[in-house]
């Protein structure tokens, strides 16, 4: 079987860093990601939200230089969540990141010169 998704999307707000008993990062990277369709005479628009899930340095990296509007490549493979809250089965898909790549900032009027550009990076870590 192959499962191997790649998106370029915003993130929503700034990433979120937590830590395994064992001492890894694991940090959630919410992005939305916007496609275009025509339907009929009609253009149409669509928003994905979804959340990327990245482990180690890298984790602490995304949290160190990402924050929310930045935009962001991810890619990694695709997983479904479940659980279970107040007696309803709940699901969510979710990205397990082995790469990330930071892309060029959104127009803010800041100059690229004041933006901090973060290591290359890459990392197959997954604790679990």
């Amino acid at each position: 079987m192959f499962n191997r998704i790649i998106l370029i999307g915003n993130l929503t707000r700034d990433p979120e860093i937590r830590y395994t008993p064992s001492g890894v990062a694991v940090a959630t990277v919410p992005i939305a990601v916007n496609s275009r369709y025509k339907q009929g005479n009609e253009m149409r628009e669509e928003t994905l939200f979804i959340d990327a899930i990245v482990f180690g340095k890298q984790a602490e990296t995304c949290t160190q230089y990402l924050n929310k509007g930045r935009m962001v490549l991810v890619e990694g493979r695709l997983r479904e969540r479940r659980w279970e809250y107040e007696g309803q089965k709940k699901s969510k898909f979710e990205i397990i990141a082995t790469n990330v790549r930071f892309l060029s900032k959104r127009e803010t009027g800041e100059s690229a010169d004041s933006e901090q550009i973060p290591p290359e990076e890459f990392t197959d870590l997954e604790p679990f």
